[in-house]
């Protein structure tokens, strides 16, 4: 198989398996907290042997940098329990499709913690992100589980795009697998400490579930799509990365019955197509730097 489309099926199956990993907020009947715990836990595994068994160097380079792991860890933490909460309130496409928005708040949040340039087109690009969001949410009436679900979904999204911007610095001294290990750890650890795991007695099943969650949906998802990057442009990656809420909507309506409503559908294809137009480069700019 030639290698642009091995990475290709490489970086589809990854996203795939993003997509699926938002269902099991409803294959698991456990608190958010513990679902995480599950995850990082067997993520933080899988990843250490990928790295032993390539012989990456994974060692810290100093105590700014283990606090900074530290607290990325936390804010990790934070975004799965938020994520899988926004689904369990509400439904797996409401969580994936506010999650989405992503890319949007990376935009806005830039110009504030980099002091780059703002531009007119991020104020356009907020605004339809507000029209999509409101499209997303079918109920407004306070204290409305669907509506507490879209908060939340939007808390995951607000805190993917901080972990991506405070990520930056880390891409340049660390292998994006080394970061994703430490980061994995320390939420685990974080979590170890909030989740109440003395009143759980976890069957079989559920153990199973979080052992695929934690492997497949995150290991081995996240070794995939940064392996695909040594062949595709960024910008490719980027763009089959919209079909994450795509691919977890079909699933979630195949497996779980969860059919969105088209105002619903139609409100996350304004979010998709708004978070591509946020995250497509400025050629202008990437001429002059």
């Amino acid at each position: 198989m030639a290698r642009p489309t091995a990475a290709l099926l490489q970086v589809h199956t990854s996203v795939f398996l993003f997509g699926l990993s938002g269902l099991f907020g409803k294959f698991l009947a456990l608190p958010a907290s513990v679902i995480v715990l599950g995850r990082t836990g067997f993520a933080t595994l899988a990843l250490g042997l990928v790295l032993a068994l390539g012989r990456r160097a994974v060692r810290l380079r100093s105590p700014q940098d283990s606090l900074g792991m530290v607290l990325l860890g936390i804010l990790l933490a934070f975004h799965w329990v938020s994520f899988f909460y926004s689904i369990q309130l509400a439904t797996v496409a409401i969580g994936l499709l506010t999650f989405s928005s992503f890319p949007v708040f990376v935009t806005l949040l830039e110009p504030l913690l980099f002091k780059t340039p703002w531009r007119w087109i991020d104020g356009a690009i907020a605004a339809l992100v507000v029209v999509g969001v409101a499209l997303v949410i079918p109920d407004y009436r306070l204290g409305s589980a669907t509506t507490l679900g879209a908060v939340w979904g939007l808390l995951s999204g607000l805190s993917f795009a901080l972990l991506q911007l405070l990520n930056k610095g880390y891409r340049q001294r660390y292998s994006a697998l080394a970061i994703a290990f430490y980061q994995d750890l320390f939420a685990f650890m974080s979590l170890l400490l909030v989740a109440p795991l003395s009143t759980l007695a976890l069957t079989s099943q559920e153990v199973g579930l979080l052992l695929v969650l934690g492997v497949l949906c995150t290991a081995v998802a996240h070794t995939l799509f940064i392996e695909s990057l040594a062949v595709l442009r960024t910008q490719t990656a980027s763009v089959i990365s919209a079909l994450e809420p795509v691919y977890g909507i079909v699933l979630a309506a195949l497996l779980l019955g969860e059919v969105p409503a088209l105002r619903t559908l139609a409100g996350g294809g304004l979010t998709i197509g708004t978070a591509l137009w946020a995250s497509w480069p400025d050629k202008t700019s990437a001429e002059t730097h």
